[in-house]
């Protein structure tokens, strides 16, 4: 009979479960060429649709889970206000072009009058030279000379108003045409104001991407500010990956990472690259920061969040929401790059330029109220 003693076979998959665990956590611990964690996630950005003015709503564009364009209009506010002022603005600029006009046909008059006054008295003064000339003959009256000498008088006292006439309608027009008047240039900022008032009762989506939390509903009165709902681009995902602080000395910035979603499976594997490091731990920016100062302290270990940029042909592909559990694998053979905790990487700012042509739309208005006005037909007399 066999003397070895044969194992159950349940003690035996215990022991098998019990060594491969030991190794799976010393593959955690241990230092080597690669650094992982399971506790990452899938952050991005949550643009906010916020109105810049107070207004009621009148129409909802879009829900949650929809995908939106850039400059999609997703909420539109009661224009009835907006529009009253923009007409009262519309008309206070033609007012204003006109008056001006009148200001400019002012001018000219009297530079007119001044070269007629201008004109008598130097007749005037003919007229007295002559006089005096002939008053040694006889032939003319002392009366006479004097009379003439009164229209000179006359004369010289009329160029005198004249000029100041010209003086006071010149110092409103001086230096100036129709449309940079001082009262015309008033009259086109307010036109800009209410007219952008008006285009801002249009709330268009500043980026593409999926609508989350609508907190706004019909008849709903908003204020300037109000979160209305958010927008979240698809293309904009990146991981954070809370590293042990004992992980953090081999981590450089341009690192490779091989990362796996939970929600595809080990079948889908990102690559990404390291980009930066957060200024603090997890708990250092809670809502209620760990007291370490405190007597019954007890120390744990802290986690700063790595962020890893993804390929965008991947992500593509296989797109990601915001919070999914990732694993990650920071490849740190090589060590060439700066240490994440010491440098900023260089990304691309984000723009939009979705309200870039509300200026431009009321620069065309004011053309066209200003050619009505009859502003283009004075500057191309002049």
């Amino acid at each position: 009979m066999n003397s070895k003693k044969i194992l159950n076979p349940h003690t035996a998959i215990v022991a098998a479960l019990l060594l491969a665990a030991a190794g799976a956590a010393w593959t955690m611990v241990a230092p080597g060429d690669h650094q992982r964690t399971e506790d990452a996630y899938v952050d991005g950005n949550v643009v906010q649709l916020t109105p810049q003015i107070a207004g009621s709503v009148s129409a909802i564009g879009a829900d949650n889970t929809d995908y939106v364009q850039a400059g999609q209009v997703l909420v539109q506010l009661n224009q009835v206000d907006a529009q009253l002022a923009l007409s009262r603005a519309e008309a206070q600029l033609a007012k204003a072009v006109r008056q001006v006009r009148v200001e400019f046909a002012n001018a000219a008059q009297f530079r007119a009058n001044l070269a007629l006054r201008s004109a008598d008295l130097a007749r005037a003064e003919a007229d007295l030279a002559r006089r005096r000339q002939l008053a040694g003959s006889g032939a003319i009256s002392a009366e006479d000379i004097h009379h003439a000498d009164d229209s000179v008088t006359s004369a010289r006292a009329a160029l005198q108003v004249a000029q100041q006439q010209l003086a006071s309608a010149g110092a409103l027009i001086d230096q100036t045409s129709i449309t940079s008047h001082p009262e015309v240039q008033a009259a086109i900022a307010q036109l800009h104001e209410a007219y952008i008032a008006t285009a801002r009762t249009t709330l268009r989506a500043p980026v593409s991407g999926l609508v989350t939390k609508r907190n706004v509903q019909l008849g709903q009165r908003v204020n300037a500010g109000a979160a209305l709902m958010s927008i979240v681009p698809p293309e904009q995902m990146w991981v954070n990956a809370n590293f042990k602080e004992s992980q953090l000395g081999d981590i450089r910035i341009g690192q490779t990472v091989e990362l796996v979603a939970d929600v595809y499976g080990k079948h889908v594997r990102y690559h990404g690259r390291v980009i930066g490091q957060d200024a603090g731990t997890g708990s250092a920016f809670a809502l209620l920061p760990a007291q370490n100062a405190s007597g019954n302290w007890i120390k744990v270990v802290q986690r700063v969040p790595i962020r890893i940029a993804l390929d965008p042909v991947q992500l593509a592909a296989h797109p990601l929401k915001l919070g999914l559990s990732m694993q990650v694998e920071v490849d740190t053979r090589d060590r060439s790059g700066a240490v994440a905790m010491q440098t900023v990487s260089q990304r691309q700012a984000y723009t939009t330029d979705v309200f870039a042509r509300e200026l431009g739309e009321a620069d065309q208005l004011v053309q066209r109220i200003v050619a009505s006005a009859g502003g283009d037909n004075h500057a191309k007399e002049n």
